[in-house]
């Protein structure tokens, strides 16, 4: 097995470190606080290319894998600017559309998504449904001349200023399905439609994205909306939801190498009772843990994305990524915050703001306790517990 990143791949990784030059994690912050979605940072990405990089090149793309995308938001957030936008739009939306759009679909969206023209994000979450996706209730009822849309949705990122959302809905009603994975259907929905109403959600993590709860009364669709075939949408949600795991799991990756980056820094410069404070055990041991940690999460975290470019079974390392590195960016941050004493708790040193975040990534996008369930009984073999 290969290690070592090629060069495309080293300079996918660093972007984060060049965009940091102009826009730092001030930058971010400013925009956390008042939950401002950054829209100059997120122009300039798709400037230079990166939104697509999922995306094939006749539709605008850079035709790459999971793998770059994971390397690009690893390297967003190892510069201090973590962007949930760039899991829910360019990983899960405009990849599915690539791979599973038809390409009427591909022709209508995708350039768009690329060039930064168009904001997409994703909706399955909803407030009575939570982590059983298979208790949705969002339905699309036939009515001859397409559908109608009703239901809710939670929990959305970035639905405040996307234009158009990903949803996953019932064309069957569980009750009537003969199974329960059974009558399933993914919409390309317009989020300007009349029936569409978007509340944001007061939610006091320090990210500059909204999340938002959308309403849908009796939105008409036509039949050229539907991504995939009618009723059978949970075939091709696995080519959404493992990817998205991979790369949050990077995301916590890149953040724990930022805090872990300040930290080091810190401890070297930081004098106490004539010596640097990094030469002390009790600080220099839990960082040298937590950098073991979180290193050993990005090598889970590659070979998930490796698999899953490669067309092979990827679930398994998907999961154990994104557990294991939400835990490493946890202690990372922690072990980071000790070095600083009080001083960590400022403003300025900005770490306390990645708490809350890192902490978030232990719970969404899946649970940890749903996580461990999987490994159990999938990766395993052990009794199914729900």
């Amino acid at each position: 097995m290969d290690f070592q990143l090629s060069f495309e791949q080293q300079m996918i990784l660093d972007y984060g470190q060049n965009l940091a030059q102009t826009y730092g994690s001030d930058y971010w912050r400013e925009k956390s606080m008042v939950q401002e979605f950054p829209q100059e940072l997120w122009r300039q990405i798709a400037d230079d290319g990166f939104l697509g990089v999922m995306v094939a090149e006749e539709y605008g793309g850079a035709g790459l894998g999971i793998t770059e995308m994971a390397l690009l938001i690893e390297g967003l957030s190892g510069a201090g600017l973590p962007l949930f936008m760039m899991v829910v739009g360019p990983t899960m939306v405009l990849g599915l559309l690539d791979h599973h759009g038809s390409d009427q679909l591909k022709q209508r969206y995708l350039p768009d998504g690329c060039s930064g023209e168009k904001v997409f994000c994703f909706a399955i979450t909803e407030p009575n449904a939570g982590s059983n996706s298979m208790a949705i209730t969002t339905l699309a009822r036939a009515d001859g001349a397409g559908f109608l849309l009703s239901g809710q949705k939670s929990f959305i990122t970035g639905a405040d200023v996307a234009d158009y959302a990903l949803v996953v809905a019932r064309t069957t009603p569980l009750k009537e399905a003969a199974r329960k994975t059974d009558g399933f259907t993914l919409f390309m929905v317009d989020l300007k439609a009349p029936g569409v109403t978007i509340r944001p959600m007061d939610i006091p993590v320090m990210i500059p994205e909204k999340q938002c709860e959308i309403f849908f009364d009796g939105v008409k669709l036509g039949s050229e909306q539907v991504v995939g075939e009618v009723d059978c949408g949970f075939a091709i949600l696995f080519d959404v939801l493992n990817p998205e795991r991979i790369v949050v799991a990077a995301m916590a990756v890149g953040l724990g190498r930022y805090a872990l980056r300040q930290a080091v820094e810190y401890a070297g410069d930081r004098q106490v009772f004539g010596a640097p404070i990094g030469s002390h055990q009790g600080l220099a041991h839990p960082l040298a843990h937590s950098h073991t940690e979180v290193e050993m999460a990005a090598l889970m975290t590659y070979k998930a994305a490796a698999n899953f470019d490669q067309g092979a079974p990827a679930g398994a390392e998907a999961n154990m990524a994104k557990y294991f590195a939400a835990e490493a960016a946890i202690k990372a941050v922690d072990a980071s915050l000790q070095v600083y004493g009080g001083a960590g708790f400022t403003r300025e040193v900005g770490l306390l703001d990645l708490y809350g975040l890192v902490r978030l990534l232990r719970s969404i996008p899946v649970s940890r306790e749903l996580l461990l369930n999987y490994i159990g009984e999938k990766v395993m073999g052990l009794p199914r517990s729900y």
